[in-house]
């Protein structure tokens, strides 16, 4: 193998690296304003500040009630991703296993709600919501990430699934192995990869989500971090100082779960790739 480092890699990697600085930019301006006075915000945006205001994070962490937004869409999101990574993966597994002319509708049902608008639903799902009673409340919120996230997290692991030899799955029925036991012991670990990779897209989906959250949760004391955020930016007040203080709390929490999982996003990637 040629491992000789050529003008043409060094032209890459400076291509790289300008490509990240670039998306890097906006991250400055959030960090840097984020400790800046407002008015110092309006003179200039993009000189570091004059005096760093860390005073700025405590004002916004006791105005939102921080830590109780923050529990909020902890609980939302956990529950969300551990109900649809159970849901989704289960029943991709049983369409795939159990082919016919059934699983292939219902497979194409799920596959065709992606396309569907989420302003579509808006009214019949606030209106189905307060039939049901579960509007006003995290579990109900929660049941209706259930519905609009099954169907990509579904397609995902229906096309994982099939790269799972099925023999392995039959030498453990022989050995004894329940149905239930087949997935949970032999196919669920094999799913590892693109369960890393559901958990994110769904994280990161669930995370900064401001509409449904928005139409669903009207007690203050639900607020989810997004909705907590976005009272700084009222219509005719905009507090920027507070406000990028609050997207910096806001988004910390979902860069260091990415940091963390980095690298069994890269053994996901290899992992596929191989398979």
């Amino acid at each position: 193998m040629n491992n000789k480092y050529t003008s043409k890699t060094f032209i890459l990697e400076v291509f790289a690296i300008l490509i990240a600085i670039l998306f890097l930019i906006p991250f400055y301006f959030v960090i840097v304003n984020s400790l800046k006075g407002f008015s110092e915000i309006l003179i200039d945006a993009a000189a570091l500040p004059n005096e760093w205001l860390f005073s700025n994070y405590q004002k916004v962490w006791e105005i939102l009630n921080f830590p109780r937004a923050f529990w909020n869409s902890l609980i939302i999101t956990v529950v969300s991703n551990v109900g649809l990574v159970i849901i989704s993966s289960m029943a991709a597994w049983k369409m795939v296993r159990t082919p016919g002319k059934f699983s292939k509708i219902l497979f194409v049902f799920f596959v065709s709600a992606m396309v569907i608008p989420f302003q579509t639903v808006m009214i019949p799902l606030v209106k189905l919501g307060g039939m049901l009673g579960i509007m006003n409340s995290l579990p109900g919120i929660i049941i209706m990430y259930f519905g609009f996230g099954v169907p990509l997290s579904l397609f995902l692991f229906h096309g994982f699934v099939k790269t799972v030899p099925i023999e392995v799955e039959e030498s453990a029925r022989i050995d004894g192995c329940s149905q239930f036991g087949v997935f949970w012991r032999i196919v669920f670990p094999l799913l590892k990869p693109i369960t890393v990779t559901v958990i994110i897209l769904n994280t990161l989906w669930i995370w900064n989500d401001y509409l449904l959250p928005l139409l669903v949760l009207q007690d203050p004391a639900l607020r989810t971090i997004p909705l907590a955020t976005s009272s700084f930016f009222a219509q005719y007040t905009k507090q920027w100082d507070m406000g990028l203080a609050a997207l910096v709390l806001g988004i910390a929490p979902v860069i260091l779960f990415f940091l963390f999982l980095q690298k069994h996003i890269i053994k996901g990637i290899a992992s596929g790739s191989i398979k």
